[in-house]
């Protein structure tokens, strides 16, 4: 049964929460965020006919997690996108709790959605269905209906199915629950997508010994890399660290050895895949030259994400720049893709004491910056410490006003950073850490730099980008 649509309201609030997002200060300039409503996971990551497609979890209706859509952007250069249809409304009895995050493969020509279709029952529990849907000639797609059912052992938290190809037979791993409340990641095999067999668990608490591993694991991505495998998980329940797992839920990666026809994966320890105050659910795809991208969303659930003020002026949240991914020295490292440099102005440069810099315009910025010690001042709203022992990030929380800590431990040799209006990515000593967060600055912003110690600085002002 097909449910009541929403079109109507949905036109609606796009019309009307468009030019108020535009005319907000905070709303970025060259990220992907929504004209209106909240925006979470990035969904179909994938380069399908000539062209990037970036799929995300959308509630149009409002800025909270209760309606979800699938999104749909794309691009022919992961610098400047454009919208798409809407793919995906929670309209049939399988998904009326929302078309929860998936991946997109092609299919013999044809572009396939995989996604989750959540349902919740009034006793509080809930079930879950793996789902198809094709692309047709119009640009929107066709609900294929469900091909999974939840597997036995496991609660109805499984969802977000990454699935791939390899050596003609698919394989898909989802992020899972089971009965004793313990995450898991499951695989599974096809030969047709619309058939599958269960293969076991290949991650999570209990498995190749990691233990306390959390309650349940979410958004996993299953990929080769540089000659080893690496998985991207999102484990929620993990226990905080002093220096590390500190938001609420953390995005994790691990790497090992894969074997398909085994279906196993021996890898090694948990390690914190961004170190600052909002990222989750990364997904990635292979591009057309084969680099894997992966893009994040720059947010954190049941955070503080509701006491932002963007959700006055209707609308939250914006994706993490595009990323080259590459595996060296034991260690998964994350770069700006090369793409983004048609976006710099002039470059400039200076170098001297760090408290004789120039102030830089925080609205669209990028820097390069080398100094053994020195703070950065986002604008008041955001500090950046450079120290022996690493970095620490600090802002004052949203809720109680108190200072909030990030830290990235370990020798800094250089820094690159990309500013938005509302949006930080710092990328440590070429990509060895991430720290992604975002603040709310009075505008106009300005980044200026304090300390007694000599600075080095590159800075470009960046070309606003936004989707058309």
């Amino acid at each position: 049964m097909t449910l009541p649509s929403r079109w109507p309201a949905i036109l609606q609030a796009v019309m009307k929460g468009q030019p108020r997002a535009y005319a907000d200060s905070h709303y970025p300039q060259w990220h992907p965020a929504p004209v209106t409503g909240l925006m979470n996971d990035p969904n179909g990551f994938i380069w399908f006919a000539g062209r990037y497609h970036l799929f995300y979890q959308w509630n149009p209706l409002d800025c909270d997690h209760r309606y979800k859509c699938w999104g749909h952007w794309s691009s022919a250069d992961l610098v400047h996108w454009q919208h798409e249809p809407m793919a995906l409304m929670p309209d049939e009895e399988y998904d009326r709790n929302g078309c929860y995050s998936g991946s997109a493969v092609d299919n013999n020509g044809v572009l396939t959605l995989c996604y989750t279709g959540n349902v919740k029952f009034d006793d509080g529990s809930r079930t879950a269905w793996q789902c198809l849907a094709t692309q047709q000639a119009d640009g929107t797609f066709k609900k294929l209906g469900p091909v999974l059912a939840l597997p036995e052992g496991y609660t109805g938290h499984v969802r977000d199915p990454k699935v791939w190809q390899h050596d003609g037979v698919w394989y898909m791993v989802l992020g899972a629950q089971d009965l004793q409340k313990r995450g898991k990641v499951l695989l599974f095999t096809s030969a047709d997508l619309h058939h599958w067999a269960s293969c076991g668990e290949i991650a999570g608490h209990g498995v190749n010994g990691l233990t306390e591993a959390g309650y349940m694991w979410e958004c996993p991505d299953l990929f080769a890399l540089d000659g080893t495998h690496v998985l991207i998980c999102c484990p929620q329940g993990l226990a905080r660290e002093p220096h590390r797992y500190l938001n609420t839920y953390p995005a994790t990666w691990m790497s090992g050895a894969f074997d398909h026809t085994r279906a196993l994966f021996e890898h090694g320890e948990l390690h914190e895949l961004d170190a600052g105050f909002e990222f989750y659910a990364p997904q990635t795809t292979l591009a057309e030259d084969g680099r894997r991208i992966l893009i994040g969303w720059m947010g954190v659930p049941d955070g503080e994400e509701m006491l932002q003020p963007t959700r006055a002026q209707g609308w939250s949240h914006q994706m993490t720049c595009p990323r080259e991914l590459h595996f060296r020295d034991g260690k998964l490292w994350q770069t700006p893709v090369r793409e983004l440099h048609a976006l710099r102005e002039e470059e400039c440069r200076w170098q001297g004491n760090a408290s004789d810099a120039p102030a830089l315009d925080a609205t669209r910025l990028e820097f390069e910056l080398t100094s053994s010690s020195v703070t950065v001042d986002f604008a008041g709203a955001l500090r950046l410490i450079v120290e022996d022992s690493g970095l620490r990030l600090e802002r004052a929380s949203l809720k109680t006003g108190e200072t909030l800590t990030r830290y990235w431990r370990g020798d800094v040799h250089h820094l690159r950073v990309l500013c938005d209006s509302s949006s930080v990515e710092i990328f440590i000593n070429h990509g060895e850490g991430v720290m992604s967060s975002r603040y709310f600055p009075d505008h106009p912003a300005r980044v200026r730099f304090e300390g007694g110690s000599d600075i080095t600085l590159r800075y470009w002002s960046l070309r606003g980008c936004m989707v058309e």
